[in-house]
């Protein structure tokens, strides 16, 4: 080997050194793949929020992290959503507190009878309470963010429009509503949306309680031609991450994933109540439904009938140790806040 050759290879080496150094870690390093599980269709809203926030991170973080998504319980169920989190079935999933009613005790709180009058309004006061308790059912997790249903009213193939007219009629409803209908005089039945199709193939269901989007989203104003607005409650959503990816996670992705917790839940609520307005006026147009809206009078019977829910948490979350009370007007407070 000649002298020339000696001196080439040290320049060569420096060269690589220099150049593996200097250039940004991002361009050098594979993306980051993440899986998202949701048990909802693709068309439903908790997947449209998922595909809005898997566009976002993937922009805000120029491609550092690729998001796969997985609706209609393609990776994870409606039941396994949190303990396949936990699991690392799935690095984040979108789950239903509801469907859960013992586990998630505080923040299930948001689904009782106390007036959130729209989804806007409920997902910012669910997403503010979440932060302010913090509850140890999602210690084990990071949650990303929090969102609620619009208030869910009773789709029928039957009209209602008084207290005689629900006594003993088939809702499908998940089974955090049971003491809500029952108290109403209704046969719940306990369902998974998912579930729902099928259900009404095979005529069981009379009707449905849910926010309204669905009439169009799902296209059961097919089914059901009669809804009445009862404007009762509202269902809480969690979106959350195995906490084992979330600490790997470089500090400025983190920081577009947190960034993003209080507009994702502000947009959704934004999204789907535009979207049952949407499904209100597609309903009537295409399927003739029948709306109906109690008189003050009307609707003050059916209020009565729900006192007791509110009572029965009360006592029940007491007994538990929480600070039953003072949850109820923190909830109270947020969407007085909120609806401003």
């Amino acid at each position: 080997m000649n002298r020339r050759s000696l001196l080439v290879f040290p320049v060569i080496f420096i060269s690589i050194i220099m150049v593996t150094t200097w250039i940004p870690s991002h361009i050098n390093a594979e993306s980051i793949n993440l899986r998202y599980a949701n048990f909802t269709p693709a068309p439903t809203f908790p997947c449209i929020q998922m595909e809005r926030w898997k566009k976002e991170v993937e922009k805000r973080t120029g491609g550092e992290v690729a998001i796969q998504t997985f609706p209609g319980g393609t990776l994870l169920g409606a039941k396994d959503m949190m303990d396949g989190v936990l699991d690392g079935q799935a690095d984040i999933g979108c789950l239903c507190m509801v469907y859960q009613p013992g586990h998630f005790v505080i923040t299930n709180a948001t689904s009782l009878p106390l007036g959130i009058p729209n989804a806007r309004v409920g997902s910012l006061t669910l997403w503010e309470f979440y932060q302010k308790y913090k509850p140890k059912s999602f210690s084990e997790v990071k949650v990303l963010t929090m969102f609620t249903t619009a208030p869910a009213n009773i789709m029928s193939r039957v009209p209602v429009r008084n207290l005689s007219d629900i006594k003993g009629l088939a809702l499908g409803a998940p089974g955090g509503a049971s003491q809500l209908l029952n108290a109403w005089g209704a046969n719940q039945i306990d369902i998974f949306m998912s579930e729902t199709p099928e259900t009404l193939q095979n005529s069981v269901l009379q009707g449905l309680f849910s926010s309204l989007e669905v009439m169009k989203d799902r296209t059961y104003a097919e089914y059901f031609h009669y809804v009445t607005q009862t404007d009762a409650i509202i269902y809480p959503f969690a979106v959350v991450m195995n906490m084992d990816t979330w600490n790997s996670l470089p500090v400025n992705v983190q920081k577009v994933i947190e960034d993003l917790g209080t507009e994702q839940s502000e947009w959704t609520g934004r999204y789907l109540d535009y979207r049952v307005k949407s499904s209100i006026e597609w309903s009537q147009k295409t399927y003739q439904v029948e709306f109906t809206q109690f008189s003050q009078e009307e609707k003050a019977k059916w209020d009565v009938k729900l006192s007791t829910i509110t009572e029965k948490w009360i006592k029940e979350a007491t007994s538990k140790g929480y600070p039953a009370e003072a949850i109820l007007e923190d909830i109270k407070a947020l969407i007085r806040k909120h609806s401003l």
